[in-house]
């Protein structure tokens, strides 16, 4: 295998899906600059609006993440341009 190919700072990092609170700890090089306290250990936090345990692929539910309001900002859109399509 190649030398420089790989990061070198792979180190134990906690994955937080911030829509349900699942925690997931595994290797990764990601640069944080948040820590979490889990059973007395402290790790790097990574923060996702989404992961395998809340996306609807997954899970099989449909579940509407709004994050933002972007929903509710395309629903305006979308109805302003619709009032103006029918005048």
């Amino acid at each position: 295998m190649k030398k420089g190919l790989h990061p070198e700072n792979y180190r134990l990092v906690v994955f937080k899906d911030m829509s349900n609170g699942v925690a997931t700890i595994t290797k990764s090089s990601a640069a944080t600059k948040e820590t979490i306290e889990i059973d007395g250990v402290e790790y790097p936090l990574v923060k996702m609006e989404i992961s395998n345990t809340s996306h609807p692929f997954y899970t099989g539910k449909v579940k509407l993440i709004d994050t933002a309001g972007r929903v509710d900002k395309f629903m305006n859109r979308y109805k302003t341009h619709m009032d103006n399509r029918k005048k």
